[in-house]
């Protein structure tokens, strides 16, 4: 995976958007930060820069990819069965890290999952990975070694459920099945949201007998993000006349601002910016202005951002509660019940325990039409909103539960 940064160069002078970087100075993959090209622009004149902030908390310098190669290279040395590194298919320095040490090691490397299969092969077309001639075989030919010869790389670093690595640490993989004495790496960071399904795929793997080393426990991963000590190098070589921090939570773009304040940005011209925040430039001065409406597009098949809030509350009821039909036929002069009220239940409960719960639902349904009055009873509209409202507090008091109710009413 590459990191490019941006140089977008107009009339009143160059925005510099640095995305994600950080400076290793032994990189695996040989590629060294430009510092020339960065202090090129900042020679030539910065109007804005916009950095990376995910890291600003983190004092010092974030340690270089070889810091892991250390780590992993103690692992397989250890190792006297099948070793599994999962990490990032775009990971490509780490994946160039695994096949190197499994040559060394006399390792055949098998590739699992369809992303970690197709960007190794793009990187590797590419010239960005390197593959050391015979070390890789066949996922369908792993069974041809013996277990202290085989090196697996999978996808799966975050627990993601339908991952390779979850569907193995479960047994539900067609031919992958952990066993003791196999070794486990997740050599990635817990991202923020995702610790609870990693901790669960963690508990998977020690439950059929593995040793996983995860970053709790083991310098297996490194930040891809630049650290304070690097911040201050990019203001530096940029020398920006603006300054806006980007790419983490409001804390870090505050620290971030902080760190720029120090190294000589005047705070009038640091800005911090939240989603639909609009920055003008007018004659080289930069002055927030309105903001605009964004937020999150839900494309629902052919349909793009036309699904209402309402829609989507239901959805996730009905995933929760599920939902109650109640089907009945009454008299159009009367409002007496013709036939009916049948229920039908979907993600409710069981059926063979439902059975009961819908029998008392229909007399609750029965009682509710004789203690109305005989307009409301003809007035289908308010008879359905009688009935969900009766049903509703029936299945909350004696379930706790609140499904979606739909009555329907048909008049005879």
């Amino acid at each position: 995976m590459d990191c490019l940064a941006l140089a977008i160069e107009s009339p009143l002078g160059t925005v510099l958007h640095t995305g994600d970087f950080k400076i290793d100075h032994t990189p695996v993959n040989g590629e060294f930060f430009d510092f020339q090209r960065f202090a090129s622009y900042g020679e030539k004149g910065v109007l804005l820069l916009l950095s990376d902030s995910t890291n600003v908390e983190r004092q010092g310098y974030t340690p270089s990819e070889r810091v892991v190669g250390q780590y992993l290279k103690e692992i397989f040395l250890a190792s006297r069965g099948r070793i599994f590194v999962a990490t990032f298919s775009s990971n490509i320095p780490r994946i160039q890290q695994v096949t190197e040490l499994s040559e060394s090691f006399g390792r055949r490397v098998v590739l699992c999952g369809r992303s970690m299969i197709n960007n190794t092969q793009i990187a590797s077309d590419l010239g960005y990975l390197r593959l050391p001639e015979g070390v890789m075989t066949e996922s369908d030919r792993w069974q041809d070694f013996p277990s202290d010869r085989l090196t697996f790389l999978t996808t799966g670093s975050q627990g993601e459920p339908l991952s390779v690595l979850h569907r193995i640490a479960l047994n539900d993989h067609r031919s992958i099945r952990i066993q003791p004495g196999d070794t486990v790496v997740l050599s990635a960071k817990f991202i923020p949201g995702n610790e609870k399904t990693i901790t669960n795929l963690i508990n998977h793997l020690y439950r059929r007998g593995a040793e996983v080393h995860y970053e709790k426990v083991s310098e297996i991963h490194v930040s891809g993000h630049a650290s304070q000590e690097e911040l201050k190098t990019m203001l530096q070589l940029t020398r920006p006349r603006y300054f806006i921090p980007i790419h983490g939570e409001y804390r870090h773009l505050v620290r971030h601002v902080q760190l720029a304040q120090a190294v000589g940005v005047p705070a009038e011209n640091c800005f911090l910016m939240e989603d639909g925040d609009v920055l003008e430039f007018r004659s080289g001065e930069a002055q927030k202005v309105e903001s605009v409406s964004v937020g999150r597009v839900f494309v629902d098949g052919k349909g793009v951002g036309d699904v209402e809030d309402v829609v989507i509350r239901d959805r996730r009821h009905l995933s929760e509660d599920g939902m109650v039909l109640a089907v009945m036929a009454i008299h159009q002069q009367t409002g007496e019940i013709v036939a009916g009220p049948d229920l039908v239940s979907r993600g409710f409960m069981r059926a063979e325990e439902s059975e009961e719960v819908l029998q008392q639902a229909k007399k609750v349904i029965v009682e509710t039409l004789k203690n109305i009055n005989r307009e409301t009873r003809t007035d289908p509209m308010e008879l359905q909103e009688e009935v969900r409202k009766a049903l509703r507090r029936y299945f909350s008091k004696t379930l706790e539960r609140r499904p979606v109710i739909l009555p329907f009413i048909i008049e005879t």
